[in-house]
């Protein structure tokens, strides 16, 4: 048997800043080679999103193929931390530590559901080391290593935290998808007091950023609220004040439903950028794309697992921003479930133990259930 609560612990002692490689794999591996997987270890990628360090744990059998995703990479801790940020302290009824909610502690309580169940039917871990970061060659390069091993799972589980008030309140469907877009609008620079010599660049993106925020994109649809579009970044850099500028820049962000698709988005802010700025360098980079998971036979299962363990009746949501997913989505039909996500990120980020034997038993339900159970 596995207990969660030390191989959390060990799991956020092993210090795994994006992109993660080393120790906190070694912890992982070492807990899953005794229940019977074959544990693969890869690098991907070069500078400047890579190398990555990623694991494929896989166990055969018959029945239904059941994959488990997540990440063990975490943020950077930040300063403020009640003790260090890698070193797990139980503090009454919680831990805390960098990782404990994302999404560490769902990994842990995973291992521990598969030990505790007793299950011998096919499941593959598929755990990334470059989630939090830009996620070039972390879950998308161990979908291709699957596809080159022929590993095909019938339905994808991935721990990220979903839970809102209370754990098991919400279960995670779809995404919506997202798209940052680089804008830069070229002048000329001169002295303010021969403006006719000179050309100001910031009127234009000014003009440009306005018809952009008044864009209303969609009204939302059936499972996905409205795609909202945010100015998140102006630059001139200009440090004098008696010069007009040779450029200004902007970046927005557009996090958008299943009504779109970010070519057709980026393509849109162009053409608007270019009515007001018509030498604008317009630079859009694509996460992913809105996707839903219809509602049926996987999110049911996921759902009845939650109400005998807790007796909540879960949500159904795609809210939230990105996740490995969205990649994950072109393998099966995937469905996401962890922890609250209250603390994720933040300074003595905590989970509550109980919460975390309450996940396990969970997670040994669903499993249970995907073997018929």
């Amino acid at each position: 048997m596995i207990d969660v609560l030390p191989l959390a612990c060990d799991l956020i002692a092993a210090e795994s800043v994006t992109p993660a490689r080393g120790r906190v794999f070694d912890v992982l591996e070492a807990a899953l080679v005794p229940l019977g997987f074959a544990v693969e270890r890869f690098v991907a990628g070069e500078a400047p999103d890579g190398p990555v360090e990623n694991m494929l744990a896989t166990r055969g059998g018959g029945g239904t193929h059941l994959a488990f995703a997540g990440h063990v990479d975490v943020v950077p801790a930040g300063e403020g931390w009640t003790a260090g940020a890698f070193v797990p302290d139980v503090r009454g009824d919680l831990l805390h530590g960098r990782g404990a909610v994302d999404m560490k502690g769902a990994i842990a309580a995973f291992v521990a559901a598969v030990a505790r169940s007793g299950d011998t039917g096919p499941l593959t871990l598929i755990i990334t080391g470059d989630e939090e970061g830009p996620a070039t060659y972390g879950t998308v390069s161990l979908i291709e290593r699957m596809r080159e091993r022929d590993i095909a799972p019938d339905l994808c589980l991935v721990g990220e935290p979903t839970s809102v008030h209370a754990l098991g309140d919400m279960v995670k469907i779809g995404r919506r998808g997202s798209v940052n877009i680089w804008i830069d609008v070229p002048g000329r620079q001169g002295h303010v007091a021969y403006p006719h010599l000179a050309d100001n660049p910031i009127p234009r993106l000014v003009s440009a950023l306005a018809a952009l925020d008044a864009l209303v994109l969609d009204e939302g649809s059936d499972w996905f609220q409205p795609s909202n579009l945010e100015i998140t970044d102006i630059t001139v850099g200009n440090p004098a004040t008696n010069v007009i500028p040779a450029h200004a820049s902007a970046r927005i962000s557009i996090r958008f439903n299943d009504l779109h698709r970010g070519e057709e988005l980026a393509a849109r802010v162009a053409s608007i950028v270019r009515e007001h700025a018509p030498d604008a360098i317009v630079t859009p980079r694509i996460s992913g794309e809105a996707f839903l998971t219809e509602p049926g036979a996987l999110s049911a299962l996921v759902s009845a697992a939650v109400q005998e363990v807790t007796a909540r009746v879960p949500e159904l949501s795609t809210t939230g921003g990105t996740s490995d997913a969205r990649f994950l989505r072109a393998l099966c039909p995937v469905v996401e479930f962890g922890l609250l996500n209250a603390t994720m990120h933040k300074t003595d980020e905590a989970v509550a133990i109980a919460d975390l034997e309450q996940l396990t038993a969970i997670y040994a339900a669903i499993i249970r259930r995907v073997r018929g159970g």
